[in-house]
């Protein structure tokens, strides 16, 4: 089965600095393309594919209260979740285990309120 989750798009404010935000989290190059008259900054693969990006658009609008998506953890979600408060950012759940060995979560607000997870598998 191929994976579920084929795109996914995280509504920003202020591009510049969302873009500046999750790039100091995830330790990684967002690439910056317009496409239908919207900006995006998009999360690659090291294979130089695309999962998701950040969007600024008039038809998103950041909210805690919605689908809540959940980003790769790596290396554990405690350093993901230091460079979170670093990037100005709010922890809403510290590193948690998840039951029968399923690997660990952490949630956070990031500066436009978006409710984002982290996961890890064990």
């Amino acid at each position: 089965m191929s994976p579920f989750v084929h795109w996914f798009e995280i509504p920003v404010t202020d591009f510049a600095h969302a873009v500046a935000f999750y790039q100091q989290v995830f330790q990684l190059e967002l690439r910056q393309e317009e496409a239908m008259g919207e900006r995006m900054a998009i999360f690659s693969r090291p294979d130089g594919s695309s999962h998701g990006c950040l969007m600024a658009s008039p038809h998103l609008q950041p909210s805690p209260h919605g689908c809540r998506l959940y980003l790769d953890g790596s290396p554990d979600v405690a350093t993901v979740l230091a460079r979170v408060r670093a990037a100005g950012g709010r922890v809403l759940l510290e590193q948690t285990a998840l039951p029968d060995g399923n690997g660990d979560i952490g949630q956070f607000a990031d500066p436009d309120g978006n409710l984002i997870g982290l996961h890890t598998e064990p």
